[in-house]
C-alpha cells in the first residue's frame, strides 16, 4: 500500500462522514448489490425467511427499449415492489427519476398500491413534481437537468407498490449514434425480471452479451431486431433453465448495444461535441475515411469577451506556462463547478461566452472555455476520459466517470483538472486504470487514431514534509503538534476533503489523517490553509492528546517513532506488464522532536540507508540532552519496477519495513519512576 492509497481512505471516510446524495433505489433497482449465495434447494420457508431479509422485495420488474434509426428511444419500466419493513416503506416513499428536459421525457401513468389489509388506490397525479436537480438548484443553465418525483403517502409494511415509468429521449446531442449497458440483479431482490431490446433492422448496431446470462429469445428480420431476457431470481427461482449459476456481479455489463464504429468515431465525435461545434457532419461519417477526411475538429475562435478575458488574464505573463497557468487558475477557482456527473447534459455544453459571463460549468464546460482561452496562449487543449480501460469493449461513452484534459505546445505537456477547484496546475486525481481515452486523432498511414494513452500523471514535482513536535508529561500524557506540508496526489486528497467539509467538522478529518498515520489521541485543534489557494503547498496542522501514552511504572519502557508509516505496494502490485507498481515519484520527509521528562534516558535505534535507481531511504535518530529526535526520508524515484528486479525490491523493501519497526528504549531512575506513580 503506497501512501497515495493510505490519504484515500481519509477522502474515503470523509465522504461517510459529510455524506452525499445517493439516487433513490426506485430509480434502477438491482444491479448494483452483491449477491449472497444461496441454498442449492430452497425451501419454502428458506424463500419466505429470504423474502423477509430484504426491506423490500420486487416481484417483477419490466423493461422494454425500442431505439429508431435517428437515434430517438422509449424505454418503459414497469415494476410490482412489496415492501418487506420499515426501511422498505422508507425506499419507497418517494420515486425519484432523472432526466434532461433538453432532450428526454418522463411520463408516471400509473402509481398503484395494494393495502396489506385489502384494497388499492392510486397515486393522483398532483402528487407527482418535476423539479431541477438539486445539484443544479442555484444554476439556472443547467436547469433542464431535472428529477420527476412522487411521493406516495400512507404507505405500511406488507403493501405492494406498482408504478410504470416512461422515459423517451428525441434528438440526443450524439444521435443518431445510441449506446446501452445493462446488468441484470444477483442480489435476489428481484424475484423475476423481463428485459426487451428493439433495434430497427436498417441501423448498424453491434451487441454483446454475457454468455452466462445468454438472450432466451432473439428474433432478427429485415425492419427489427428483437432481444428478450426472462431472468428469475439466482435463490427463488424453481426453473433451472433461467437460473444463472455464479451469483458474482460480472467486470463487464451483462448486455452492451453500441452503434458507434469504433473508438476513433467516438473519440472525433465527442472533440467535436466538446469543442462547441454542431456534432451533425461528423455524425454521419460511418468509415475511416470519413473521419480522415474530416480532420481534428477545433474549438471555435474566441469572441470578444473570451478574447479580452484571455488578454487581462495574461497580460503580465512573461512566459507561456505563466499564460496557462492564470488561464487555467481563473477556470478552476472562479468559474464554479456544477457537480453534474460526466454526461448529463449530453457530452455539450454551452457556448464559451455564456459559460465566462454566468460564472459557472459542469466539467464539460469547463473544458470549452479553457479551450477558448488557451487558444490566446497558443495551447492546445487535449480532453481526456479516464474510468474506463478496455480497447476491446464495444465503444460507449457511458464507460467514463470522469473528464481530464492535457495542454500541449510543442513537447510540452501538463495536465489538468479545473473541475475540482482545488487542483492546483499540472495536479491531477491519481487512476485505478493503467489507460485513458484521449480525444485526439491523429492519421498514419493507415489511418491509425491515437486514442488509447497512459494515464493521468502528475506535472509538477510531487513531495510531502510531516513535522511532529511532541511532549511526554510525568504522567505519561503525550501532547504532539502535527503539520503537513505537500504537492502532488496527497495535496490534492486532502484539499478536496477540507474543501467538501465545514470549518466545524475539520476535526472529523484531522482525526482520519491522524489514524491513517498511526497516531492516536484526541484531536484539540486544527488549522489548514485555503484549499483553493493553489498556488501555494497545502498545509495542516493539528494538535492531540494522548492520556497514558506510557506507563512509566514499566521497565523498560518502548515506543515507536511518532512519525507516519510509509507503506509500500508489495510484489503483487504489478502493472499488465508484470511490473511492480510504485506510482507517482514523491519525496517524503519526516521528523520528529519529541521532549521526555527530566531524568529520562533513552536506547536510540540505530539508522539506516538504501539505495536504488527507484527510490532512496534514510533514516537518522538521536538523542539530545532530553530531546529526542528522529528523521526519515523516502524517495521515490521511478513509477515502476522491472518485474525480474522483484528480489531486489523485496530486499529494499523489507529494509525500509525493519526500520520503521525499530523502538525507542525509554528508561527513567527508580526514584523518578516512584515520584512519577504517588
Amino acid at each position: 500500500m503506497t501512501y497515495y492509497s493510505k490519504i484515500g481512505r481519509v477522502v474515503a471516510g470523509l465522504l461517510l462522514l459529510i455524506g452525499s446524495a445517493a439516487a433513490a433505489r426506485a430509480q434502477a433497482p438491482g444491479g448494483t448489490k452483491p449477491a449472497e449465495k444461496a441454498p442449492d434447494k430452497p425451501t419454502s420457508t428458506d424463500k419466505a425467511s429470504e423474502k423477509a431479509s430484504f426491506p423490500f422485495q420486487i416481484q417483477l420488474l419490466e423493461t422494454q427499449i425500442r431505439f429508431e434509426t435517428n437515434g430517438d428511444s422509449r424505454k418503459e419500466v414497469h415494476t410490482i415492489v412489496k415492501l418487506n419493513d420499515l426501511m422498505g416503506v422508507r425506499e419507497f416513499g418517494r420515486l425519484t427519476f432523472d432526466y434532461n428536459r433538453s432532450f428526454q421525457q418522463v411520463e408516471i401513468p400509473m402509481v398503484r398500491i395494494t393495502h396489506v389489509n385489502g384494497g388499492t388506490s392510486d397515486v393522483l397525479p398532483s402528487a407527482i413534481t418535476d423539479a431541477p436537480n438539486p445539484a443544479v438548484e442555484k444554476y439556472p443553465a443547467y436547469q433542464d437537468v431535472r428529477v420527476k418525483s412522487v411521493r406516495i403517502l400512507g404507505l405500511r409494511e406488507g403493501d405492494t407498490i406498482e408504478y410504470r415509468v416512461i422515459t423517451s429521449t428525441t434528438h440526443h446531442p450524439l444521435a443518431p449514434d445510441f449506446w446501452l449497458e445493462h446488468t441484470f440483479d444477483r442480489s435476489g431482490e428481484i424475484e423475476e425480471e423481463n428485459y426487451e431490446i428493439e433495434i430497427p433492422g436498417s441501423k448498424r448496431a453491434e451487441v454483446i452479451i454475457n454468455p452466462q446470462t445468454p438472450a432466451t429469445e432473439i428474433s432478427k428480420n429485415d425492419h427489427e431486431s428483437i432481444y428478450r431476457w426472462e431472468r428469475k431470481s439466482v435463490s427463488l427461482a424453481s426453473n433451472s433453465a433461467v437460473t444463472e449459476s455464479s451469483a458474482q456481479l460480472p467486470s463487464y455489463p451483462d448486455v452492451v448495444l453500441s452503434t458507434f464504429s469504433g473508438w476513433l468515431d467516438l473519440a472525433v465525435k465527442l472533440n467535436c461535441s466538446l469543442s462547441y461545434k454542431k456534432a451533425s457532419k461528423v455524425a454521419k461519417t460511418q468509415t475511416l475515411d470519413d473521419l480522415k477526411d474530416f480532420g481534428t475538429p477545433n474549438p471555435s475562435p474566441p469572441n470578444t469577451a473570451v478574447r479580452a478575458k484571455a488578454n487581462e488574464l495574461t497580460k503580465s505573463a512573461k512566459t507561456g506556462r505563466e499564460k496557462l497557468e492564470s488561464i487555467y487558475d481563473f477556470v478552476s477557482t472562479k468559474i464554479a463547478t456544477v457537480d453534474l456527473p460526466l454526461g448529463s447534459t449530453g457530452y455539450s455544453d454551452r457556448a464559451p461566452d455564456q459559460i465566462l459571463s454566468s460564472g459557472y460549468a459542469t466539467q464539460e464546460g469547463k473544458l470549452v472555455l479553457l479551450r477558448s482561452l488557451a487558444t490566446e496562449a497558443n495551447y492546445q487543449i487535449i480532453p481526456v476520459l479516464t474510468g474506463f480501460c478496455d480497447e476491446s469493449a464495444l465503444p460507449r461513452p457511458s464507460a467514463f466517470k470522469h473528464l481530464d484534459m492535457i495542454a500541449a505546445t510543442g513537447t510540452s505537456k501538463y495536465w489538468m483538472d479545473p473541475s475540482l477547484e482545488v487542483a492546483p496546475f499540472g495536479v491531477v486525481a491519481a487512476v485505478a486504470q493503467n489507460c485513458a481515452f484521449y480525444l485526439e486523432t491523429e492519421f498514419g498511414n493507415r489511418y491509425k487514431p491515437n486514442v488509447w494513452g497512459p494515464p493521468p500523471v502528475i506535472s509538477a514535482r510531487a513531495f510531502q514534509k510531516v513535522g511532529v513536535v511532541g511532549t511526554i508529561g510525568q504522567d505519561g500524557k503525550l501532547s504532539a503538534r502535527v503539520k503537513y506540508t505537500m504537492r502532488g496526489q496527497n495535496e490534492l486528497l486532502l484539499r478536496m476533503a477540507f474543501h467538501k467539509t465545514a470549518k466545524e467538522k475539520w476535526k472529523d478529518v484531522a482525526g482520519l489523517l491522524a489514524l491513517s498515520d498511526g497516531f492516536r489521541g484526541v484531536i484539540t485543534s486544527v488549522n489548514a490553509s485555503d484549499p483553493m489557494a493553489t498556488q501555494q503547498p497545502f498545509t495542516v496542522e493539528y494538535e492531540l492528546t494522548q492520556e497514558k501514552f506510557v506507563d512509566w511504572a514499566k521497565k523498560p519502557v518502548r515506543i515507536p517513532a511518532l512519525l507516519p508509516q510509509i507503506g509500500l505496494p508489495d510484489t503483487s502490485a504489478r502493472t499488465s506488464a508484470g511490473n511492480i507498481e510504485l506510482g507517482t515519484p514523491l519525496d517524503v520527509e519526516t521528523q520528529l522532536t519529541l521532549h521526555l521528562p527530566a531524568g529520562t534516558t533513552v536506547q536510540t535505534p540505530a539508522g539506516t540507508a538504501v539505495e536504488r535507481d527507484y527510490a532512496t531511504y534514510s533514516s537518522k535518530y538521536g538523542m539530545s540532552g532530553e530531546t529526542l529526535s528522529a528523521a526519515r526520508h523516502i524517495h521515490f524515484l521511478r513509477r515502476e519496477v522491472a518485474g525480474n528486479r522483484a528480489a531486489d525490491y523485496n530486499a529494499f523493501a523489507q529494509a525500509v519495513q525493519n526500520d520503521q519497526a525499530q523502538y525507542f528504549v525509554l528508561d527513567r531512575g527508580v526514584g523518578v519512576r516512584s515520584a512519577a506513580k504517588e
